[in-house]
């Protein structure tokens, strides 16, 4: 039985591809960011912001912003991963009445 000498680790000249920044790895795609505003019929009440918060954990929904009279409401959300037809249907299950699409 003889000896056993590992093989040279080998040596290459050709350029590493630089490192894909930290959390960056496992996408591959872009998102598409849309913002869609509403007319709401009323300000919203305590419970229906409570309703809303239940939104914010939604997969794709990026950021909400109501106005100061809280009778417009936005979101900012991830068009590949949301359509618009289940933001209000969101809408609907927090109780929240819409007159109206602002854009």
């Amino acid at each position: 039985m003889g000896i056993y000498t590992p093989a040279p680790y080998l040596v290459s000249n050709r350029r590493r591809r630089p490192s894909t920044p930290p959390g960056q790895a496992c996408y591959t795609t872009g998102m598409t960011l849309l913002e869609i505003r509403y007319a709401l019929q009323s300000p919203l009440s305590a419970e229906q912001l409570r309703n809303l918060s239940e939104f914010a954990n939604t997969y794709g929904l990026r950021k909400f912003k109501l106005n100061e009279a809280k009778t417009e409401l936005s979101f900012e959300y991830d068009a590949s991963r949301l359509r618009e037809t289940q933001v209000a249907h969101a809408l609907g299950l927090a109780k929240i009445a819409v007159v109206k699409k602002l854009n």
